[in-house]
């Protein structure tokens, strides 16, 4: 039987969710965990890819179990899993749903805080900027839902057949004490580090390095520039993912935690 699982991670010590022969990846450790538990290879199929350093507060995979299990699997793996990766729920589904492509919608979170705290330094991307231009940030990201292809922000476009995505929001926010910023973006799809580029882009923005038309004239005519430095990945999080058949709310208490004290900008 398929089952979908309903899982959240801290990305800082893995190379990313895709299994690798080189590093330490999420998808890795969970397959190596469920071996342990059934006694023969689990192989899973991820929602998505995140680079290395990425985390998820919400996230799911998809597997085929070839017996209902007579224990609490819940319970057992998350005791086999390390502690930067929970099993929040495991959902028997019915017919051959796939967690990758029968995904609609994905929202990514980036969380930026501009001063140095070492409770924030492994969740959120440090930046020492204290004069960034807001409303200018703020008016690049409203440009946003505006286009449909994204080629400027995309790492390495020619490697895609496409560089089309509907953007359904993007929104950028501020907490109470002016210390922190968080970008949020929903769309069906995602290109190779299409946020970090576009949170770099920002930060340039904000610097008064790029203007505002700058910015749009790059995604309009579709022209990748000749530098492209991505954001850090620290602070950023897959944090939705729904399908039409299962919209569940994030359980990660710092997804919780972190959407309650933002004002749009």
């Amino acid at each position: 039987m398929r089952y979908f699982f309903h899982i959240g991670f801290h990305g800082t010590r893995y190379a990313g969710w895709q299994k690798l022969s080189s590093a330490l990846t999420v998808q890795e450790a969970i397959e190596t965990a469920l071996t342990r538990i059934f006694k023969y290879q689990v192989n899973i199929v991820g929602c998505g890819r995140t680079d290395a350093g990425v985390h998820a507060s919400q996230f799911f995979f998809h597997t085929e179990i070839a017996e209902e299990p007579d224990f609490d699997l819940l319970f057992r793996l998350n005791k086999v899993l390390p502690d930067d990766i929970a099993v929040f729920d495991i959902i028997p589904m019915q017919g051959d749903p796939h967690a990758r492509f029968d995904g609609v919608k994905r929202s990514y979170d980036y969380f930026i805080h501009n001063y140095k705290d070492p409770f924030l330094s492994k969740f959120s991307s440090f930046y020492p900027d204290q004069e960034l231009d807001l409303d200018a940030m703020a008016k690049a990201v409203s440009i946003m839902p505006k286009y449909n292809d994204y080629r400027a922000l995309c790492k390495m476009p020619d490697r895609v057949d496409n560089t089309r995505c509907n953007v359904m929001s993007a929104g950028l926010y501020i907490d109470e004490q002016g210390y922190k910023l968080r970008f949020n973006i929903t769309a069906n799809r995602f290109l190779n580090r299409m946020i970090r580029i576009t949170v770099g882009r920002l930060l340039e923005i904000g610097r008064g390095q790029m203007s505002v038309d700058e910015f749009e004239h790059y995604i309009a005519n579709k022209q990748t520039p000749k530098i492209i430095i991505p954001a850090k990945p620290d602070g950023l999080y897959l944090s939705k993912v729904t399908y039409r058949y299962l919209d569940i709310e994030p359980r990660s208490a710092f997804s919780l935690l972190g959407q309650s004290e933002w004002r749009q900008l």
